[in-house]
């Protein structure tokens, strides 16, 4: 049997696992994501040397939401340095929701940029001098890492805008201690159209191979992110991707990951290969229900685990070296 043949059946095995499971409920806070057809189901994993394998619907595009994160992290880092960003922005897991309205006590910094208080910090320190500047920026960074064009859903951006009152919130509180400055509409204008970026399974699987491989795109070979920086991310992903889940998700998968509130997961295994996962059913901490079933179980069976002992010589890198 071929390598491909055998990472297509691994993937087409787990697929048949999950895909009756109904498990979950789609968001419905941000009224546009409560059109999401509950059992749409993708997965794609995207390999260092840019080989792509994929099941299901992974071609049904859905918004971004917070996987937009650790990338917008990762243009702060580049645009502004480690020291400037770790003044406005925390580095520790918060072990709340993904949404709570609080700052970390000593310091009255966002816990981390995974969370919306961070991301809205992030967003205010990327956004340029027009909003169109800023975010057309951000549609360049991603673009690259997926190697393909990439558009906005407009109606989420609205429904996003128009309720965003909890972001604002979160916003103003940040303006009263000094984290972000004035333009506060500016940045949640960035922020709100980070999150209503359309993609798909492959898009994500490409761009968490992207971060894999050392910040350079696996199949157009363009640096896409300076390799300073590509580990600071992933070390904040490890420890905060997944919001109150984070723990757990380290001690039963442990990877690098981020999910959102679309359905949406990505994991990297550093060196090896993106993996992303879209069903939109979420569990009440935010996270694709599915998702989380497929990654705990191609991190056991390929022996992705970043302290698996058999990591280096995986299952999954002898089917990749395999004759």
């Amino acid at each position: 049997m071929t390598t491909t043949s055998h990472i297509q059946d691994a993937l087409q095995t787990v697929y048949e696992k999950y895909k009756d499971v109904h498990d979950g409920e789609v968001a419905t806070y941000i009224p546009e994501l409560a059109k999401a057809k509950p059992d749409d189901f993708g997965i794609c994993l995207a390999t260092v040397d840019g080989q792509v394998f994929s099941v299901g619907d992974w071609q049904q595009e859905f918004t971004i939401q917070s996987i937009c994160k650790p990338f917008a992290f990762l243009m702060a880092l580049e645009e502004c340095g480690r020291e400037a960003v770790l003044q406005k922005v925390c580095v520790e897991p918060s072990g709340d929701a993904f949404n709570s309205i609080e700052l970390e006590p000593k310091t009255m910094r966002p816990f981390n940029p995974m969370i919306n208080a961070g991301a809205i910090a992030i967003a205010s320190m990327i956004k340029k001098s027009s909003r169109e500047e800023g975010v057309q920026a951000y549609v360049d960074k991603m673009q690259m890492a997926a190697g393909r064009t990439l558009d906005f859903d407009d109606a989420v951006l609205a429904s996003e805008t128009a309720t965003g009152n909890r972001n604002r919130a979160i916003a103003y509180l940040m303006l009263n201690f000094g984290i972000i400055d004035a333009a506060v509409d500016h940045a949640l204008h960035q922020y709100f159209s980070q999150c209503s970026l359309l993609v798909n399974c492959a898009d994500l699987a490409m761009m968490a191979a992207t971060l894999a491989n050392m910040g350079i795109n696996p199949v157009t070979r363009n640096q896409v992110f300076e390799l300073e920086y590509v580990k600071d991310v992933l070390a904040v992903m490890f420890t905060c991707g997944l919001y109150d889940y984070a723990g757990e998700w380290a001690y039963r998968v442990g990877l690098p990951a981020k999910s959102g509130v679309g359905g949406g997961i990505i994991a990297v295994v550093n060196r090896q290969l993106g993996i992303a996962v879209y069903s939109p059913r979420l569990d009440p901490k935010g996270n694709s229900v599915r998702g989380i079933g497929v990654c705990k179980e191609l991190a056991l069976h390929l022996g992705l685990h970043a302290f698996e002992f058999t990591n280096v010589g995986s299952s999954f890198m002898q089917w990749l070296s395999a004759d």
